[in-house]
């Protein structure tokens, strides 16, 4: 028998898995690596997971337990926004033990901000030259 075999067969007897390596205290789970102000906007649509965000902006780091004394949904549906929230960016997780705390990641709020503020500028210089031309028209026109 191989090696693998028979250290597979030793875990299976064991009823054990695989060890993964935890991460202490302060050590937070990456961020994705490329999200984007679309990936924040689509977890921002939804207003449980807004809650949440605001949550985390005013208390900072939270547990999935303080998270859910807010809302009236459970801890296996917070769990779920929380995940879609760290799949955008805006979320990372700490293990404390078999605890989970959860964290704010403020750089994709950033950058959906700057992308916000693009938008405005653009709007506001439309505006501006769609006022110019009904201006040049009205003038043209009371001549």
């Amino acid at each position: 028998m191989s090696a693998s075999r028979a250290t597979g067969a030793a875990g299976k007897r064991s009823g054990k898995a695989a060890a993964r390596p935890r991460a202490r205290i302060g050590a937070a789970r990456r961020v994705a690596a490329a999200s984007s102000p679309v990936d924040v906007f689509a977890a921002l649509g939804d207003g449980t997971r807004l809650a949440l965000v605001e949550c985390l902006c005013t208390n900072g780091v939270a547990s999935i337990a303080q998270l859910t004394s807010a809302t009236t949904i459970s801890r296996q549906a917070v769990t779920k926004h929380l995940r879609v929230l760290a799949d955008a960016g805006l979320v990372t997780d700490i293990r404390d033990g078999r605890e989970r705390l959860w964290q704010l990641e403020p750089r994709p709020l950033g950058d959906a901000r700057q992308a916000l503020e693009r938008i405005a500028r653009r709007w506001d210089e439309a505006l501006f030259r769609l006022k110019r031309t009904i201006e040049a028209t009205d003038g043209a026109h009371a001549g």
